[in-house]
């Protein structure tokens, strides 16, 4: 048959071209990926703590391809600390503390942590941390592994001697319990004391615990 009619049949034939049809798998990335993958890191890093917690599973909880991750986040962790707003990242924090003398651990650490805390965005997310390290066992259990992992590890590992651990835990007690008195408490005369002078004040004790 030929004319109009095979004409027209031909046209219908053809018609409109289908969508093409998604194929299974993950959904690319969108606008809020980026938030997306957030909000998957928060709840596995709370739920199975920092060690438990891997790139893999997150893109899983999040509904994307593994690689959308790594394309956002280049590290565990880093997503560590995109997910919980750190306001300065550990591993350079670890990095500055290994930088120089031996003998001067205790006040580049000082330096750098009461640095952190006196920045105003600082402070305010350092609070808020805080707060919730001390109410809620899942932050804390959080913090804890994921502080281990960046610095508390490797400044352990540069110290070289069989009690590192202890040493910079010890460290640790002093920073959180100057935080405390002197951020969250305002105990006085150490709210206002000068940094430069708690520095000289607090800095030997540190340096004590590390390497006496």
């Amino acid at each position: 048959m030929s004319g109009p009619a095979s004409r027209k049949a031909g046209t219908a034939g053809r018609g409109r071209a289908d969508p093409p049809s998604r194929a299974p798998g993950r959904r690319p990335g969108g606008p809020d990926t980026r938030g997306e993958i957030l909000r998957a890191a928060r709840e596995s890093f709370a739920g199975k703590g920092f060690a438990g917690t891997s790139m893999r599973a997150v893109a899983r909880e999040a509904g994307v391809d593994a690689a959308l991750v790594h394309h956002y986040f280049d590290s565990k962790d880093e997503l560590f600390i995109e997910s919980m707003a750190l306001p300065v990242d550990p591993r350079q924090i670890a990095a500055v503390i290994l930088s120089g003398p031996r003998d001067e651990l205790g006040r580049r650490i000082l330096t750098t942590f009461l640095g952190v805390w006196e920045s105003p965005d600082g402070q305010q997310r350092m609070k808020a941390i805080m707060r919730s390290v001390v109410t809620s066992e899942d932050v804390a259990r959080l913090m804890r592994e994921g502080i281990t992992e960046m610095i508390i590890g490797p400044v352990s590992d540069a110290l070289g001697v069989p009690d590192a651990r202890l040493r910079v835990s010890l460290v640790a007690t002093q920073l959180i319990g100057l935080a405390l008195t002197r951020y969250l408490v305002d105990l006085e005369p150490v709210a206002s004391a000068p940094v430069a002078e708690l520095i000289d004040r607090v800095a030997p004790v540190v340096q004590h615990y590390l390497t006496a």
